[in-house]
């Protein structure tokens, strides 16, 4: 039975140590969630399981048809779309190239006519005479468009190449799958597609991902990077907190009851030590030896506090649409889309990439003009936003501390300092150059201003991209107590479930405003009607 064995594994950066003599088991037959805050060493450590990088000490064994999430989208830029997903599967695209030349040469000899014959074997063992066709099947799938299945890599958009490459790991039928955020850059039909397509796979799963949902659906384990080591649990990732949360509460709940137990024998030394009850004082001595506290390291895990308030509400009517319409070529972004938003509702704007999620964004905050119609805010509307491309928002030539001050000449140093705590900018860090701050830090970052500013309305573009789970959990819970308006483009459902009370959504039929929560929706409209493959989409108001 294949395995996946890691033995004795350690890993450093300098004084800063990842994990410790790790050893861990990864299945046949199991799926493998990956998880930790972000700067535990998850890519780290699926590196070093797909031998892309050495430990300092310590072995992987690994099975010889082990696939991998390639990162690198412009390695096959004069590579058809279709070979690229065929190389996924070494031995097979081995055997047609060489297959090919063979077939090439104007003469064969003998010893080619039998290299042909076992050529051939390869290929029929390999399924190798479908291979084309199942490599469509997972191109389609991920939503990469038919048309460019035969197109060269350099000739798709980004967004496609990424799921090409997606395609390539999970073609062959490797024995293990090694996947680093195999969601990215996913709507939510291709995820939904992806988590059917991993739980009828029987090999060896081991997957990072910030989506909760997806752990949820796909995970028969957990595998968490904490106290400088990996602890497998059985289940999602829900259940891994939970159990996670258990036994800290029962070892706490056990060394405060040591602690008490121990505070007494102390007590009864320290009286009669000098007196004539020296049998009982080494009797008590003995049993303290025995009283040892469970070594309880302190967690990495750390959830930012995220609160969103408002300086002031707005008016009833915080926004009104009428016979919006935009069109991009190829994409009919909204067409004929009128709507009204009252102060407080919570809306996710939804819809396969490429339909114009992000151009819908940039007309709410006036950079982008509509071809026709009108998007007018209403009385004392006061807007926060946070763009997909965060970064272009967040000048390099300053401090996280100074640039929050820029927004509030009048906020006190103890002021910025707390919110930069909340935002997990400890100590010093506020003092980091923002040309120096991760994705993760820069969305955490634009986080602390809108907490700062105190905006009415929100507007977020893709707020879950480079957070981790913790962080996606704590601003699902700031947006549901939120008391103004919000628009979110998310792919994450859970987040979407926990605060979204209407949708925009862009659906075969049109850009669709649904009253109602994200299980309402799925339940009148079907699952596949979150968005459409080829952007045609024209809007109307449901």
């Amino acid at each position: 039975m294949p395995t996946l064995q890691v033995t004795q594994v350690t890993k450093a950066y300098g004084q800063k140590r990842l994990f410790e003599d790790v050893d861990v088991s990864f299945n046949e037959h199991n799926r493998y969630g990956l998880t930790g805050p972000n700067g535990a060493g998850k890519s780290t450590f699926m590196k070093i399981l797909a031998g892309e990088l050495d430990p300092d000490t310590g072995t992987i064994s690994r099975p010889k048809k082990t696939s991998v999430l390639k990162q690198d989208q412009f390695a096959y830029e004069d590579v058809r779309v279709l070979d690229v997903v065929l190389q996924g599967n070494r031995g097979l695209w081995a055997a047609l190239h060489e297959k090919e030349g063979l077939l090439h040469k104007p003469d064969l000899t003998d010893d080619d006519g039998h290299r042909l014959a076992d050529l051939e074997s390869i290929i029929a063992e390999e399924d190798g005479y479908t291979a084309e066709a199942d490599a469509a099947s997972l191109l389609s799938g991920l939503g990469v468009p038919e048309a460019d299945h035969t197109r060269l890599m350099r000739e798709i958009p980004g967004g496609y190449k990424l799921r090409v490459l997606l395609a390539q790991a999970l073609f062959g039928k490797p024995q293990a799958l090694l996947l680093d955020e195999p969601t990215n850059n996913l709507d939510l039909d291709s995820i939904c597609w992806l988590e059917g397509f991993l739980r009828e796979y029987e090999g060896i799963l081991v997957a990072i991902s910030h989506d909760r949902h997806f752990l949820n659906a796909i995970c028969t384990h957990i595998a968490d990077i904490d106290y400088q080591t990996i602890i497998t649990y059985p289940g999602g990732y829900d259940d891994m907190v939970m159990a996670k949360a258990g036994v800290r509460s029962r070892i706490e709940s056990e060394n405060a009851e040591k602690q008490k137990k121990i505070a007494q024998l102390q007590d009864f030394v320290a009286r009669f030590s000098a007196g004539t009850r020296a049998s009982q004082v080494q009797s008590r001595k003995k049993a303290m030896e025995k009283l040892q506290l469970a070594d309880l390291k302190r967690s990495n895990i750390e959830r930012p506090f995220i609160r969103f308030e408002q300086k002031r509400p707005s008016g009833k009517q915080t926004l009104t649409i009428e016979h919006l319409t935009k069109h991009w070529p190829g994409v009919k972004v909204a067409d004929d889309f009128s709507a009204l938003v009252t102060r407080g509702d919570k809306i996710a704007i939804i819809g396969r990439n490429g339909v114009g999620k992000t151009t819908l964004c940039k007309m709410l905050m006036g950079q982008l003009e509509p071809d026709e119609g009108t998007l007018t805010w209403g009385h004392e509307a006061k807007v926060g936003y946070l763009a997909q491309d965060h970064r272009e928002g967040i000048p390099n030539d300053t401090t996280a501390a100074e640039w929050l001050h820029t927004f509030d000449h009048k906020a006190g140093n103890e002021e910025i300092r707390g919110l930069l705590g909340r935002m997990l900018f400890k100590g010093e860090e506020g003092l980091k150059p923002t040309r120096a701050l991760s994705g993760g830090e820069g969305v955490r970052l634009i986080f602390a201003k809108l907490m700062l500013t105190k905006d009415n309305v929100l507007v977020l573009d893709e707020p879950t991209n480079h957070l981790d789970l913790e962080s996606i959990v704590a601003l699902g819970d700031a947006l549901s107590k939120y008391e103004g308006t919000a628009f979110v483009v998310t792919h994450d459902r859970d987040l979407i479930e926990q605060f979204a009370t209407r949708l925009w959504a862009f659906t075969p039929q049109g850009l669709v405003d649904f009253r109602g929560t994200y299980d309402e929706f799925l339940e009148k409209t079907g699952a596949a009607a979150v968005g459409t493959r080829a952007g045609t989409a024209s809007g109307k108001r449901r």
